[in-house]
């Protein structure tokens, strides 16, 4: 199948398309990426979506308004790449997350009757699909959540199928707005029955705060720290990071996910309080280190050992200063990118999403339950079928249903 994955993450920085061949069936799959890129929302609807993010209220009017201009931007970006690489037989969209809730497994009330997680992403699949007349997979989160999982990350096993090493442990980091790892041991550990070994959650923040801090410093003339220019003109102030790093996240047992409703605004404005005596580079160069602090202490804590080799991705793998301090704290450990074996870092997630639009397709499970913590493997995502008079997208006959 050609098959167009779609995701916007908690950066909120545009949406990122790739368009992909897949064969086989399962975890046996040959993928190869024709092409992608990333398109920027409109500016009003980006700051539409990161207020929401924020907590701003919005009326029921206002949220189906918003739903709806994110599956226009989505579908849009769909379009662009079958106007560039052509037709294909289906879009897998995950759509932009503005809410995500993980269950509440800490009690003992919780326990007994736990909580639910929840997650909420706009772009709604039903009018991508109608848009473009094609079949489109959407909402992918929802059965992992359903059977008691955080319903994130999802991209794990993708990630296990793309980037496993025959006979060493990997990790690969992404870092968009949250950050979050994938572990790897070798090829034939990764799906052992009856307890896989691949392990993933979310590490705490990407680049979420180190946006809000450059677009509050710059007075609103710059979204992110290009390169991390900016950040290595400074000095971070260790006693802080010490002092964020035992944030009570930080001592959670994986199974676990957050976003910007634990590392967004909110913190942001704290970590502003106390450091209000610091330059501006400084106080992005304390941020970065931060970031690379709380993966290296993830990783010293809930791994099995420290992987032989990280791989990152995502738009923090461009920022070459939080790179360095990524190798500090991590030294030894060999840091590069999944472009280095061929899978483009900054459309990695976007591609895993076609894969699992694909399984979703084959009815083949798309979550990990020892990442998720789901009770057991589900199929991901609502199909979504376009109506029955054309399907100007498919092979030439019919979807493919």
């Amino acid at each position: 199948m050609r098959v167009i994955g779609l995701i916007s993450g908690t950066s909120v920085d545009g949406i990122d398309g790739a368009i992909a061949e897949i064969h086989g069936q399962g975890y046996q799959l040959a993928v190869t990426v024709l092409g992608g890129g990333t398109v920027a929302y409109p500016p009003e609807v980006q700051g539409a979506i990161l207020r929401a993010c924020a907590g701003e209220a919005l009326t029921l009017s206002a949220l189906a308004d918003l739903d709806d201009a994110v599956a226009q931007c989505f579908a849009q970006a769909a379009q662009a790449l079958v106007d560039q690489y052509g037709p294909v037989d289906l879009v897998a969209s995950h759509g932009q997350t503005v809410f995500h809730r993980p269950p509440d497994r800490g009690a003992e009330g919780a326990r007994r009757n736990p909580r639910l997680g929840y997650s909420l992403q706009l772009g709604r699949g039903a009018a991508i699909s109608d848009q473009l007349q094609c079949l489109t997979v959407s909402n992918f989160r929802a059965a992992d959540i359903a059977v008691g999982g955080e319903g994130a990350p999802l991209v794990p096993p993708i990630d296990a199928v793309l980037l496993a090493h025959e006979n060493r442990d990997r990790c690969v980091q992404n870092i968009g707005g949250i950050g979050n790892v994938a572990y790897l041991p070798p090829q034939d550990k990764l799906f052992a029955t009856p307890s896989p070994q691949v392990f993933g959650w979310d590490t705490g923040p990407g680049n979420s705060l180190l946006d809000l801090a450059v677009q509050t410093l710059s007075g609103g003339t710059l979204t992110f720290d290009q390169g991390g220019q900016w950040a290595a003109q400074g000095t971070p102030d260790l006693s802080l990071v010490e002092t964020w790093l035992r944030h009570p996240y930080f001592d959670q047992a994986p199974p676990k996910s957050t976003g910007r409703e634990l590392f967004g605004w909110d913190f942001w404005q704290q970590c502003q309080a106390q450091m209000t005596t610091l330059a501006p580079a400084d106080v992005l160069a304390t941020l970065v280190d931060f970031t690379a602090a709380s993966i290296a202490q993830e990783y010293r804590r809930w791994l099995p050992q420290l992987p032989a080799e990280v791989l990152l991705c995502g738009g923090g793998s461009r920022n070459f200063y939080l790179r360095e301090r990524l190798a500090h704290y991590l030294p030894v450990i060999p840091i590069t990118t999944t472009d280095d074996l061929g899978v483009p870092s900054g459309l990695k997630e976007a591609i895993a999403f076609a894969v699992l639009g694909f399984w979703r397709h084959q009815g083949f499970p798309g979550n990990l339950p020892t990442v998720t913590g789901a009770h057991g493997p589900v199929v991901l995502g609502e199909i979504h079928y376009p109506t029955p008079t054309a399907f100007p997208f498919g092979t030439g006959s019919s979807p493919m249903l």
